[in-house]
């Protein structure tokens, strides 16, 4: 399947400490997660809106009617990375609680093709090793 454009979602309360550079330098370099995409790929990241997610809907209805708009981007052709901040335990605080329902909103709005992670510094990936940060088995896939 074609990749046209890569969505990163970022927490909403993360984002008010972090710039996002990593992501956003990570996929650029097309390191770790990104690291298989062609560099004709266009990038975007907007955050959950904070607890629970629930603005992602408006978010992804609002980017839907872009990309048909102005667009021949199909839903199909988009990948969502749930960046690292939501999908680990990490700098910032543990997994998101509202992952599941973040999911499901994606899904209800038609993007099938999610990612968990982004950026996982080597800082961060040692200290899951040691047990200091949990590990959930997902991360960068």
């Amino acid at each position: 399947m074609e990749t046209k454009y890569v969505v990163i979602l970022q927490c909403e309360i993360a984002h008010n400490r972090c710039s996002g550079f990593a992501c956003t330098n990570s996929f650029y370099n097309r390191e770790g997660a990104f690291d298989h995409y062609g560099k004709e790929i266009k990038y975007l990241s907007f955050t959950c809106g904070g607890c629970c997610g629930k603005s992602v809907s408006a978010k992804l209805e609002h980017l839907s009617n872009k990309f048909k708009n102005k667009t021949d981007v199909k839903k199909d052709e988009v990948v969502i990375h749930l960046a690292s901040c939501i999908t680990t335990d990490n700098y910032h605080y543990d997994r998101c609680p509202h992952i599941d329902y973040i999911k499901g909103i994606i899904e209800k709005r038609g993007f099938k093709r999610v990612v968990e992670g982004s950026y996982i510094s080597k800082n961060a990936a040692g200290k899951r090793e040691k047990g200091i940060y949990k590990d959930y088995g997902k991360g960068i896939e």
